[in-house]
């Protein structure tokens, strides 16, 4: 029996061609670590068929977007440059960090927090409250954390090695019974993280409160920012904290291409 869709989702289906969304996800595929890729490789990234795949490649070949050389191999042309330039003449890390804190906050149901560096401590920027219940009250855009505490901070403490130094030479302040005020096994723990790529907090800033973060890097490997989630302590453990920890890193990590193109 056919279900009925909503009438927002049937009407968002009638205004998108598919046949554009499958070539614009074939487009996708390309970037700076796959420059050239073959119509067999196209087929296997894409899971679509070799003919549809080689139709829509011949057409971006036919509008000067792809060239296709004589070994069969496809390559993006200046004219998709020249669309990319345009978006990073007016890039700007909030607003193209947003939608990744809504995709994340929506598929877990927690806080997405988007945090920079600052000399006073990690300064939260932006913050997408998700479907559970605890909303993470007292960190708030214009909130700043202090580097030994919360997910987000400590992976900028762990991957900024001024901020770790200064970090370092200073107490530690507690804010819970599991706050890191050690600066041996602190030290020991950003190691950890930059090795990871990801920081874990259990209940270190805020009580019944944990959270996942990741770094944010720029050309060289900077430090730019970092994106986290905040939630229930207890869905932050096991399996599901896990998925957490991919979903920031992965997310983190695609954010990072687009901010080093934009700083070349």
């Amino acid at each position: 029996m056919a279900v009925a869709r909503p009438v927002d989702e049937a009407a968002g289906a009638r205004e998108t061609v598919g046949s554009v969304l499958r070539a614009c996800q074939l487009l996708g595929h390309f970037g700076t670590d796959r420059p050239v890729i073959t119509l067999a490789e196209l087929t296997a990234l894409s899971g679509l068929n070799k003919p549809t795949v080689h139709r829509l490649m011949t057409t971006f070949v036919e509008a000067g977007w792809v060239h296709r050389d004589h070994a069969g191999a496809y390559r993006v042309r200046m004219p998709l440059f020249a669309i990319g330039a345009a978006a990073l003449a007016e890039f700007d890390l909030r607003a193209e960090a947003r939608p990744v804190l809504e995709e994340l906050a929506a598929r877990f149901g927690d806080t997405a927090f988007l945090m920079v560096p600052a000399d006073a401590g990690a300064v939260c920027i932006d913050r997408v409250e998700g479907g559970k219940p605890l909303v993470v009250a007292g960190i708030g855009i214009g909130s700043v954390l202090p580097y030994n505490a919360a997910a987000a901070p400590v992976a900028i403490a762990a991957f900024d090695p001024e901020i770790r130094a200064r970090v370092l030479a200073e107490p530690l302040p507690a804010f819970t019974d599991h706050t890191h005020i050690d600066p041996a096994e602190f030290a020991a723990y950003l190691d950890q993280v930059r090795a990871e790529g990801v920081a874990v907090s259990r209940d270190d800033y805020l009580g019944g409160v944990s959270a996942v973060a990741a770094p944010i890097l720029g050309r060289a490997g900077t430090l730019v920012a970092t994106l986290s989630l905040g939630g229930r302590s207890e869905d932050f453990a096991g399996a599901e904290g896990e998925a957490r920890s991919a979903a920031v890193r992965d997310a983190a990590a695609r954010l990072g291409v687009t901010v080093a193109a934009a700083q070349m």
